[in-house]
């Protein structure tokens, strides 16, 4: 059984820039049609954004403050605003962002799950050749992530 493909997906800045580094940026428009981030995230983002992905800015600003004193600005402008759009995915890697947005009730994943979830809807033929491209980055996974990463795309 296939789960439907979320309609509403607010991301934080990290997967952007990962997956931009590693030429994978496109997999999320393949993956979800649409990504929504906040002015916060573009601005920490920093490049010039596709068109498929729509900047909205969270309009319950006190939502987000409160938010700010537990996570940094962006990440706060992410979960303010998937709350605020009843998004049905948000993609966040930060620990303490992930547990405040499972805590608001929010479905979340990380890059490593739109990676898995890629490599399982065949947008490329194995997950290793991309945890490697990820290991040349500055973004940290964990042995027992890998590891995990390789089971849910059945090569471990």
């Amino acid at each position: 059984m296939t789960l439907p493909m979320p309609k509403i997906v607010v991301s934080d800045t990290s997967c952007l820039i990962v997956l931009s580094k590693i030429g994978k940026l496109d997999i999320l428009r393949k993956l979800y049609s649409e990504i929504i981030i906040t002015p916060e995230i573009a601005n920490e983002f920093g490049d010039e954004l596709p068109a498929w992905i729509s900047e909205v800015s969270v309009t319950d600003v006190q939502k987000q403050k409160i938010l700010e004193i537990e996570v940094d600005r962006g990440e706060a402008s992410a979960i303010a605003l998937s709350i605020e759009i009843n998004a049905d995915l948000i993609i966040v890697d930060d620990f303490k962002a992930r547990k405040v947005s499972n805590h608001l009730g929010l479905t979340i994943t990380g890059t490593l799950g739109v990676l898995v979830k890629a490599r399982n809807s065949n947008l490329f033929p194995s997950i290793k050749p991309v945890i490697e491209d990820l290991n040349n980055t500055n973004f940290r996974v964990s042995t027992e992530l890998i590891e995990e990463m390789l089971r849910a795309s059945n090569e471990g």
